[in-house]
């Protein structure tokens, strides 16, 4: 079915841990060649290498267009160190900047810092969600605040909705949303389901994307087309994990999105290198050909990438223009 909607396309470039500056930024570079909407670098207090953050402020001035997303664990770290840090890579990327709020939930890692014992995930989550409230408050203040508000009024916030206490705070607080699904129908439901939670915090819904997470691999052969209705290759893992060709994960993407059970998708390679090259050349070379997916980007910032509007600062007088 035609649609006007955009697709939305990000990738992860993380992968196994990597300490030269290099490798990062040329994967960021190829994923920016193919125009997805952003590029994220998970991270948490139990992984081996460098910072998230430090790593994409490193990309930043080596990419001109692509949004930056690390990962920011909001367990064990104060909202204003959190803020100030976002919006500092917002600046220095020029508006590109978004952030991925997880949470820390060992004992192990509670130890490294000795201030608390690990917490119930419920109670987690309701916190990432008042870090998320408690930047977005900063970025719009002048004075509590050490940094200047952030281009387009805040950077993106995205989170992982793939648990219950994850999916109130994301539908509270989130621009971007991640799901698992294994089937079209299922992705639909939750994004309808997020969607309506969003709706009863009062938040206007064109100001909210749903993406598909997938793991993919793409070091097999296309496969044969089956017969029957067009569904899209299967998925393995609960809808986590896709195997197969580019063409394959095409066919998927165009069907799901025709579909409209999605804004789109997040794809972690499973070998970086090999196949986000295969993902750019292959997948979206193809989905650009078909004119579902765009050939430029049409603005500079990643809020225009994902087509959200500029944040409005919740303590500018009425009426007061967007430069508040």
């Amino acid at each position: 079915m035609p649609t006007t909607r955009s697709l939305h396309l990000a990738a992860e470039i993380g992968g196994p841990p990597r300490y030269d500056a290099a490798s990062h930024i040329a994967l960021a570079r190829l994923a920016e060649r193919g125009t997805l909407d952003f590029v994220t670098f998970r991270d948490s207090f139990a992984r081996p290498g460098p910072d998230a953050m430090a790593v994409l402020a490193r990309v930043a001035p080596e990419t001109t267009r692509i949004g930056l997303v690390p990962t920011v664990t909001t367990t064990h770290t104060e909202p204003f160190h959190v803020s100030s840090a976002v919006a500092t890579l917002d600046w220095v990327s020029q508006g590109r900047a978004g952030w991925h709020a997880d949470v820390s939930t060992t004992e192990a890692e509670a130890r490294l810092f000795g201030r608390r014992p690990a917490a119930p995930a419920p109670a987690l989550w309701q916190e990432a969600g008042e870090t998320a409230d408690a930047s977005a408050r900063l970025w719009d203040s002048w004075g509590p605040a050490r940094v200047p508000r952030p281009p387009r009024g805040g950077p993106v916030t995205v989170f992982d909705a793939t648990t219950g206490p994850a999916a109130r705070a994301a539908a509270r607080h989130a621009d971007v949303v991640y799901v698992r699904a294994s089937s079209p129908e299922r992705a639909a439901a939750l994004r309808d389901e997020l969607r309506r939670a969003a709706a009863a915090h009062g938040r206007d819904l064109d100001g909210l994307r749903v993406l598909v997470a997938l793991t993919v691999d793409l070091g097999d052969a296309e496969t044969a087309p089956g017969p029957g209705p067009e569904s899209g290759p299967p998925l393995a893992g609960h809808g986590t994990y896709f195997r197969g060709g580019p063409v394959d994960l095409a066919e998927l993407v165009t069907h799901w999105y025709r579909a409209g059970a999605v804004d789109g998708f997040h794809l972690t390679p499973l070998t970086p290198g090999r196949d986000l090259e295969r993902i750019v050349n292959g997948t979206v070379a193809l989905l650009q050909h078909r004119g579902l997916f765009r050939t430029f980007y049409p603005g500079g910032t990643l809020r225009e990438h994902l087509g959200l509007a500029r944040r409005a600062n919740r303590y500018a007088p009425r009426g007061a223009g967007a430069a508040s």
